[in-house]
């Protein structure tokens, strides 16, 4: 078995040098990050597929870039190859089909020019429907205004706050909008709804309606994988993520601030 092992190695390796080799896993790295891949799984994924190819691989992953090094300790064949993070919705599909093509390159079922063609279907592949996502938006929120003790009144309140928000923050992300400016005008406006409550009291818990009606808009993959990326010792990652995160938990609470003046609401 050990014999097979090395012959298949030997066999994707001379198909493969390092320079294309590193190219490829530059790119795929940098894909991943996109789709939210946290920096261990990233490493995990990639020195699978160099191990499997004859190569070891020194992987470095910074906030804006991903450089992969390659070298046949045997050979001494070195390569390196820098790439830029790709600008990506988050998406676990994504990520699942890139760690599916990782198992398929280790285990030799393709070849770098074959998982290339797939990295590139999997880039392709079409999005959930916005209207799907935006249902299930509005009602994952209405159910938190429940889990936190809002009434039914307060429920209707929320699912309309995160249905006008969550329009706005598509027709943003659309139109190229800078993603601060769309987290705080998103949170604006479902302030503005969401203080419904206050304004015509027609609920029982306008507070808890107010406090929820932005809960969509929290970035809870960073603050995820910021804590994966602190564990596993990737600490400038940990902390962009953690940056980016904070900043727009910023915008969130700018956006309730303003709403919070405009409405002439005194919560505290």
């Amino acid at each position: 078995m050990i014999s097979i092992a090395m012959m298949m190695t030997a066999k994707n390796k001379s198909h493969v040098c390092a320079a294309d080799a590193s190219r490829f896993l530059a790119n795929y790295s940098a894909y991943l990050w996109g789709y939210g891949a946290t920096c261990i799984r990233i490493t995990k994924n990639v020195n699978r597929m160099a191990e499997s190819l004859g190569y070891r691989a020194d992987i470095t992953i910074l906030p804006k870039h991903v450089a992969v090094a390659l070298t046949d300790e045997t050979s001494g064949e070195y390569a390196h190859y820098t790439c830029s993070i790709k600008s990506l919705p988050i998406s676990y599909l994504a990520n699942t089909g890139m760690s599916k093509l990782s198992w398929d390159v280790a285990e030799g079922k393709v070849d770098i020019a074959c998982a290339e063609k797939v990295m590139g279907r999997i880039f392709r592949t079409p999005l959930m429907s916005v209207w799907h996502v935006m249902c299930l938006v509005v009602l994952a929120n209405a159910a938190f205004c429940r889990l936190f003790g809002g009434d039914p009144i307060a429920m209707a309140i929320v699912g309309f706050a995160t249905l006008l928000g969550y329009s706005i923050k598509n027709i943003c992300l659309k139109h190229g909008v800078d993603v601060r400016a769309m987290v705080l005008l998103s949170s604006f406006v479902s302030a503005i709804v969401g203080s419904a409550g206050y304004v015509f009291g027609i609920t029982s818990t306008p507070e808890i309606a107010l406090g929820t009606s932005v809960l969509y808009l929290i970035p809870g993959i960073p603050y995820i994988n910021s804590v994966s990326d602190m564990i596993d010792g990737h600490y400038l990652c940990f902390f962009s993520r953690t940056m980016q995160a904070v900043v727009l938990t910023c915008c969130i609470a700018s956006g309730l601030t303003l709403a919070f003046m405009i409405m002439n609401i005194k919560i505290f």
